[in-house]
């Protein structure tokens, strides 16, 4: 009879999904003017401090989500390359005690391209990451400094040698559509990038967000975006490009030929359970949302009252659940599985779908769809975020 009730509850576990793992940390050297992550200047860590903190945090997450193995981990940030390998090594320990390790897991950290950080990429590796992205940003001295980078495109390089040697997969960021960025110089830069051999290329093209030093400028004129119709080039100029390479975009920004995708990643798209910890991480676990504090201080606060850094764990109606993974899986080349989405909901696709509005986008060409999934087509990717609003129904 154990037997036969162990069996049952691994099918259950299994039966769920693969479980992510994300690891915040908010600290960085300085703010870039582009950015809105939580991050954060410090003239001082308590590294002892934060090893407590984080390890308590993610018992905490162990004891809600049991007896499913992890089959990715990521380090973000802030900059966690920042962190000591001996602290990301405890960490990796811990999660592998308290999940176990699927097979072939994923072990990201994102780093920046600095000369310090470079150094312990080594350590890093023999701690367990076996996968890093790095923040390259640009292959221009002048744009780097534009985006208030600390390295140069000389160090950031040097960099990018010293990973693809330490660990098995490197990925890198690029942003563009900067102004006054023409079609010619941002072709030159990403063919030079692709030159490099990498799996894996994360493109963004430059948002201006909310509460950044970048809106402030634009705000005042001092800073012109690029024009809609400009960025449109731009974009399918990057998806020819990268396709032509053998790294088509399997994600609306992300690049990679079959099998050298972030698994991790996928798991958010594919709007599968992860878990959180650290300053101002969120999870989506058993139909439920969780947010961490975001200020370092409140988070460490909030785990030496509480025993874990939440600020918010509540859970999420079927809707919610419906809006939210059809706004993450229409990111994605393979677009959503739509009976599985109905199974995962216990929604219909009408009650989730603006019926009209979807025949008539795929009337222009937009989108296609089968009773088996809803897919955003190359000519709409770049419209999605408008696409969006019409397709969801008002749920």
């Amino acid at each position: 009879m154990h037997e036969l009730a162990s069996s049952i509850a691994k099918l259950d576990t299994d039966d769920m999904g693969p479980l992510a793992l994300y690891v915040h940390w908010p600290f960085c050297v300085s703010k870039c003017p582009y950015c809105d992550f939580n991050s954060h200047v410090r003239a001082q860590v308590d590294v002892a401090v934060w090893e407590a903190a984080l390890l308590t945090d993610m018992a905490y997450e162990a004891a809600q989500v049991p007896g499913r193995k992890l089959s990715s981990i990521f380090f973000g940030g802030g900059t966690p390359s920042l962190m000591p390998p001996a602290l990301v090594a405890k960490l990796i320990v811990a999660a592998e005690r308290h999940w176990g390790f699927a097979d072939g897991i994923e072990i990201t950290l994102e780093a920046n391209p600095s000369s310090v950080e470079a150094a312990n990429f080594e350590d890093l590796a023999q701690a367990g990451i076996n996968r890093v992205s790095l923040g390259l940003q640009s292959l221009d001295d002048q744009t780097l400094e534009f985006l208030g980078r600390a390295h140069d495109v000389e160090e950031g390089l040097a960099a990018l040698d010293t990973a693809q040697q330490a660990f098995d997969r490197v990925s890198f960021d690029l942003i563009y559509a900067r102004p006054s960025q023409s079609l010619e110089s941002w072709s030159a830069e990403l063919q030079r990038a692709l030159s490099f051999g990498t799996d894996h290329l994360s493109l963004y093209q430059l948002t201006i967000e909310p509460g950044t030093r970048f809106e402030t400028l634009v705000r005042t004129g001092e800073l012109i975006p690029a024009d809609d119709d400009h960025m449109a080039d731009l974009f399918d100029l990057t998806r020819n490009l990268t396709t032509a390479a053998g790294l088509p975009a399997y994600e609306i920004s992300n690049h990679a030929p079959l099998g050298q995708e972030s698994r991790h990643n996928l798991t958010y798209w594919r709007y599968q359970d992860y878990v959180g910890i650290g300053p101002g991480a969120h999870g989506r676990r058993l139909e439920s949302a969780t947010e961490r504090h975001k200020k370092p201080e409140n988070f460490l606060s909030a785990v030496a009252r509480n025993g874990n850094g939440l600020k918010v764990e509540q859970p999420l109606a079927p809707e919610t659940r419906a809006m939210e993974a059809l706004m993450m899986g229409l990111r994605l080349a393979e677009g959503v599985p739509l009976e599985a989405l109905e199974a995962k909901t216990g929604l219909t696709i009408a009650h989730m779908l603006d019926a009209p509005a979807v025949d008539q986008l795929a009337k222009l060409g937009l989108l296609t769809m089968t009773d088996q999934r809803l897919t955003i087509s190359a000519k709409g990717m770049p419209l999605l975020d408008a696409l969006l609003p019409k397709i969801i129904a008002d749920i």
